[in-house]
């Protein structure tokens, strides 16, 4: 099991807020991408964005984790601004984005030395560092194994593995187990739980299986041409449909409707990924 050496700096009570956006915007020209964004995360929550394809969620992640600066408004990650402090947010999050962020070309050991080196970690604690999140996520036995040899699912342990090392207050998680078996999807729903549990790390993710999302996220926002149409706990945001055993599925399509911007269903699209997924 992992065991974290050093407590991160500027780490907040549980109960406090760890990111918060107020009229966070985002244009492209004329088209608004995001428009008028508050949310608010408390630190060691699972916090879940939802929405169809096309309602901003990638364009909120760019922004947040400094890859795209806001057309305006204000966001705040561990106390710093995004816009004004890129750098700090940065040394305060991990992020672990839909493409493929390991080197198929390198080991799993390798990976992980490269990124290591890139979060400025002192050489004599990288060893450490390495080895405890190789032990975290069940992966020494295959650290000398080239990447490109690795499953679906040991590929995205790996990856959340390089986004841990530097011991991030907030880790980012973009469409973490699409295209991932049954079983390699549940054992990186328990790998957020631990992260959460043992570690404090808020979880801030994306995904487009709403059962993920019910049984993971403390709280969601579900968002649709750019702003925000609802947000609670998934519990009560259930109830509120006041439809006896409603699921996630019946609130999505309730605040958005039943088309996602490809023009297919939400059902049909989630009814694919599951065929894909047992054809493997």
């Amino acid at each position: 099991m992992i065991r974290l050496t050093e407590k991160i700096e500027h780490r907040r009570a549980p109960s406090s807020t760890v990111l918060e956006t107020e009229g966070l915007r985002r244009r492209f020209d004329k088209f608004v991408a995001v428009d008028s964004l508050d949310i608010s995360v408390k630190q060691g929550e699972v916090f879940g964005l939802l929405g169809p394809n096309g309602a901003g969620k990638s364009t909120v992640i760019k922004m947040l984790t400094t890859l795209l600066p806001p057309s305006g408004g204000r966001a705040y990650l561990a106390g710093y601004d995004i816009a004004r402090q890129p750098e700090n947010v940065r040394k305060s999050i991990g992020y672990v984005p839909q493409a493929l962020s390991a080197d198929g070309s390198l080991t799993g050991y390798e990976n992980l030395l490269i990124f290591a080196k890139l979060y400025n970690i002192a050489s004599k604690r990288r060893q450490r560092c390495i080895q405890d999140v190789l032990a975290f996520m069940n992966l020494q036995d295959v650290q000398h194994r080239l990447v490109r040899t690795y499953s679906g699912g040991m590929i995205r342990k790996l990856e959340i593995a390089q986004s841990i090392l530097h011991q991030p207050q907030v880790l980012f998680l973009d469409e973490p187990t699409v295209g991932l078996d049954p079983i390699a999807r549940a054992t990186v729903w328990q790998l957020v739980q631990q992260l959460r549990e043992e570690f404090g790390t808020t979880i801030f993710l994306t995904t487009h299986f709403l059962e993920e999302a019910d049984n993971l996220c403390d709280q969601v926002v579900i968002m649709n041409r750019g702003q925000v149409v609802v947000t609670g706990a998934p519990s009560d945001l259930k109830a509120s449909l006041e439809k006896d055993n409603a699921t996630l599925d019946d609130v999505f399509i309730h605040y958005t409707g039943d088309q996602l911007a490809s023009g297919v269903s939400y059902r049909e699209t989630a009814r694919n990924r599951r065929t894909a997924e047992r054809l493997g």
